[in-house]
C-alpha cells in the first residue's frame, strides 16, 4: 500500500511543480523532490495525508502552526516556505531544497574545528535573532533540525513546535512541554511557564557544546536521571575546547533563565565576532513616511494575488488549516473585505490617522503604519498588505515591522476592528459568510 501511494505520488505534476523521489519519511509526511518546470529549480515538497491529520488533533496543530510561523521568518538562514497546496486527499508544502543534508550527519562524524563550528553558530544565532525578532521561539533546535545547502551554509527547518505570541499566557510565558529530551531547557521541565526565546538559547548552548565536543553534555540512558542533570545542569566541557568557547556554553547553559546570556550580549564577545559577517535578513526596508508623503502622485500598484487555498485556509474554521491559528482562535491579524483594493487601502489610512498613527506607503499594495509614542520596544510599525481575491473580495494581512509583539496584538485585536467595521466581511478566526468558498465559487479542499 506504501509503496503504491508513492508510485502515485511520484511523477505527479503538481501545478508547476514536478514531484520525484522520496528524500526522506516521518510518521506522518514523506518529502519528495520536485522540479519547477518553468526555471527547472529543485524544491522539496513535503506530503501530508489528510485522514491522517484529521485522526491526530496535535498533527493539525503543527501543521497551522508551521505554515504560520514560516510565512513570518524569511532568512539565509532559514529554510524557505514557497507555497502551501491542496487536492482532496493530500496537503503540500513546498519548499526551498537544501542538498546538504543535516548538520547532524556532519557532526556524527566527529567534532568540528572551532572555526567552523562558530560559523554555524553564528549563522544560528542569526537566524534565530531574526525569528526572536518576531515573536517566533522554534522549541526544537538540534543538529537533526539544522540543515547545510551546497555552500555549507547553516539552514533552520522544521518550526512545527514553535510558538507565536497567541500561545502566551495570561503570564506572558509558554506552559507547553515540548522539544528534544537531550535539548530542551530546565525551565521547561519544571512545568512553571517559559520564556521561548530563552528556551531557544539554552538548546544553542547544547548544540554548540556537541559541534566542539562531538557528544551530548547531558546523557544518561534513563531519562529522568538526565532530566535531573539538565536542572542542575551538571556537565563537564572537554579540554580541548578553547577557553572563550568554554566560557560562552557555560553562561549559555545556566539553570536560571533570567541570567543566561541574551542574543545582544552574544553578538558582543569576541570569540562570536571572529572571521564571520552576518549575513541580512531578505526584507526590503519600507519608504520613510516624510519620503512617501512628499509623493502625493505614487499611485497605487497592483495586489497580489491569494489562491483559493490560501483563503479558505486563512479564513475558514473548518478542517481547512483552521484559519492557521492556536486552537481555533488567535489575535486577528487578517480579514477579508467584499471591497477592490482602492476602497480598501483608502479605509485603512483614514483608520490610522484616527488611532495616532503616521500613515505611509509602502512597496506593493501596502499601507505602513507608524504610532508616534514610545513602546517598551520603540515605536510600534504596522504595515497591511491587501491581497486580491477576486475582483471585489481582498484580503488584508497585518504585519509587524518593529515595536512590541503584545503591542502589536493588541493592536489587531482590538485597536483597529471598530474603525473598520463598515469593509469587513470576517475577520480570522470569525466565522465567515461561507466556510467551504461557496460564494466566491472556490473549490471546497475538505
Amino acid at each position: 500500500m506504501v509503496r503504491e501511494e508513492e508510485k502515485e505520488v511520484r511523477n505527479l505534476v503538481l501545478g508547476k511543480y514536478e514531484m520525484g523521489r522520496v528524500l526522506g519519511k516521518g510518521t506522518f509526511a514523506k518529502v519528495y523532490h520536485g522540479r519547477d518546470l518553468r526555471t527547472n529549480e529543485s524544491v522539496a515538497i513535503k506530503v501530508i495525508n489528510k485522514d491522517q491529520v484529521r485522526r491526530d488533533g496535535g498533527m493539525m496543530d503543527q501543521i497551522e502552526r508551521e505554515i504560520s510561523v514560516m510565512r513570518l521568518v524569511r532568512h539565509p538562514n532559514i529554510v524557505e516556505l514557497k507555497e502551501v497546496m491542496a487536492t482532496k486527499s493530500r496537503i503540500f508544502f513546498v519548499m526551498e531544497y537544501v542538498r546538504g543534508g543535516e548538520l547532524f550527519a556532519r557532526v556524527a562524524r566527529g567534532r568540528l574545528p572551532e572555526d567552523q563550528a562558530r560559523r554555524y553558530f553564528h549563522q544560528l544565532i542569526s537566524a534565530l535573532d531574526f525569528c526572536h525578532s518576531r515573536g517566533v521561539s522554534h522549541r526544537d533546535l538540534k543538529p537533526e533540525n539544522l540543515l547545510l545547502d551546497e555552500a555549507g551554509d547553516l539552514k533552520i527547518s522544521d518550526f512545527g513546535l514553535s510558538a507565536l505570541p497567541e500561545q502566551l499566557r495570561h503570564d506572558g510565558l509558554l506552559h507547553t512541554q515540548c522539544g528534544t529530551p537531550a535539548y530542551v531547557a530546565p525551565e521547561v521541565l519544571r512545568k512553571k511557564g517559559y520564556d521561548g526565546a530563552r528556551a531557544d538559547l539554552w538548546s544553542c548552548g547544547v548544540v554548540l557544546y556537541v559541534l566542539l565536543a562531538g557528544f551530548l553534555p547531558f546523557q544518561h540512558e534513563n531519562v529522568m536521571r538526565m532530566y535531573g542533570k539538565i536542572c542542575k545542569a551538571e556537565y563537564q566541557i572537554p579540554p580541548w575546547v578553547s577557553g572563550e568557547a568554554r566560557r560562552l556554553i557555560s553562561r549559555l547553559l545556566v539553570v536560571d533563565p533570567e541570567k543566561r546570556i541574551s542574543i545582544s550580549e552574544i553578538k558582543q564577545l569576541s570569540w562570536f565576532k571572529k572571521g564571520v559577517s552576518r549575513p541580512t535578513p531578505l526584507s526590503i526596508p519600507p519608504p520613510k513616511e516624510e519620503e512617501a508623503d512628499q509623493d502625493p502622485d505614487l499611485e497605487l500598484q497592483s495586489p497580489r494575488s491569494y489562491n483559493a487555498f490560501e483563503l479558505i485556509s486563512t479564513m475558514s474554521s473548518g478542517f481547512d488549516l483552521s484559519s492557521l491559528f492556536e486552537n481555533g482562535r488567535r489575535a486577528a491579524t487578517v480579514f477579508a473585505a467584499r471591497f477592490p483594493a482602492g476602497k480598501v487601502v483608502e479605509k485603512l489610512e483614514k483608520v490610522g490617522r484616527s488611532l495616532g498613527f503616521g500613515v505611509g506607503k509602502a512597496k506593493g499594495c501596502k499601507v505602513r503604519l507608524e504610532g508616534k509614542a514610545e513602546g517598551r520596544k520603540g515605536r510600534l510599525a504596522v504595515t497591511a498588505e491587501v491581497f486580491e481575491v477576486a475582483p471585489e473580495v481582498t484580503l488584508v494581512e497585518f504585519g509587524k515591522e518593529s515595536g512590541d509583539t503584545l503591542e502589536f496584538a493588541k493592536f489587531c485585536a482590538e485597536d483597529v476592528r471598530p474603525g473598520l467595521k463598515d469593509i469587513v466581511w470576517a475577520w480570522q478566526g470569525d466565522e465567515p459568510a461561507t466556510a467551504d468558498g461557496g460564494e466566491l465559487g472556490l473549490p471546497n479542499l475538505r
